[in-house]
């Protein structure tokens, strides 16, 4: 479903290169500091083994072999052809600065538009940014640092062992922009401990920092994580959708309208989780969405009126 009420990631894509271009995930053999002790161990509250993960091919396989066979499933199914290699999985800047110069390397083939390198706030070096920046500039390609927000709470942070709070996402993002890269914020808009404020809050903080672009989540209950052992004790309870659906258009209406929707909610594997999207089909959720947007009449950047001096707008001292 095509829409103009908010900017999809998608048609941005397709305008820009003149074709459809698609992702390519890239697994590797990594953890995270909030796994192995560094910061804290077990990782974040809705996290398992997988890191987030699920469409990965075993990272077992070079970078060269993954980036081959996923684009030729995707070229073959989806026609697409131009690629972003997407880091996906855990921090994936979490290694020795070698380490990392030699994995950025091996995305440089053909067809690869852009690289897409997911990561912590907290993880990543003004060293790395830089040679990501000065890669942008020699080889002409799109960079993206994809960032866990999840929420501007920092005491819903601290809940969930995100491990980092809000000043962690300012001052990565503040790095990030002066090198010239693009950055994506991962954001989970149902958090049981988080108010609708909270939403609103996450979304001007995103918009004030010039953010590039977001995906939205909705909190499902993978196994084998602190929050199934919650959930089926009994100790916390999830949103409803309709919760979801209404925190999703206020968080658009206060967002910056030139920031990319790379995605309104987000998807799990059934058999990995207790519970994703209610049981419910991703698109169904997010044409609902939108369905509900087009009946209130509102859309992405309706309230984005609150930067640059805003309490002087309307004022006459004169």
């Amino acid at each position: 479903m095509q829409t103009n009420l908010f900017r999809e990631y998608s048609t941005y894509l397709k305008e820009k290169y003149g074709c459809k271009v698609y992702k390519l995930p890239i697994s590797l053999p990594l953890t995270c500091p909030n796994r192995d002790g560094n910061l804290s161990t077990g990782g974040c509250y809705y996290c398992n083994e997988k890191g987030g993960s699920f469409e990965n091919l075993s990272n077992s396989l070079k970078i060269s072999e993954q980036l081959k066979m996923n684009k030729k499933y995707i070229k073959d199914k989806y026609k697409a052809n131009k690629f972003i290699a997407y880091f996906q999985n855990y921090s994936n800047t979490y290694m020795s600065m070698d380490e990392f110069i030699s994995i950025i390397n091996e995305t440089l083939i053909d067809d690869i538009v852009g690289i897409s390198v997911s990561t912590r706030p907290d993880c990543i070096s003004d060293e790395q940014i830089k040679f990501l920046s000065d890669l942008q500039e020699k080889m002409g390609i799109d960079v993206t640092i994809e960032l866990g927000l999840q929420t501007a709470n920092y005491k819903t942070l601290k809940i969930i062992n995100r491990g980092h709070g809000l000043a962690e996402f300012i001052d990565a993002c503040n790095r990030i922009k002066k090198y010239g890269l693009r950055i994506c914020s991962h954001v989970i808009l149902d958090l049981p401990w988080d108010s609708i404020d909270d939403t609103i809050e996450t979304s001007k903080i995103i918009s004030s920092l010039h953010v590039d672009e977001v995906k939205l989540h909705s909190l499902y209950v993978v196994k084998n994580t602190e929050l199934e052992k919650d959930y089926l004790s009994g100790k916390i309870h999830l949103l409803s959708k309709d919760d979801y659906i209404d925190r999703a258009i206020v968080f658009l209406e206060y967002l910056n309208p030139e920031i990319l929707i790379q995605r309104l909610i987000g998807r799990a594997p059934q058999n990995d989780s207790l519970i994703v999207n209610w049981n419910e089909s991703w698109w169904k959720v997010r044409d609902e969405i939108i369905e509900k947007m087009i009946k209130a009449n509102t859309y992405q950047g309706a309230k984005f009126n609150y930067l640059g001096g805003s309490a002087l707008n309307n004022i006459n001292f004169y």
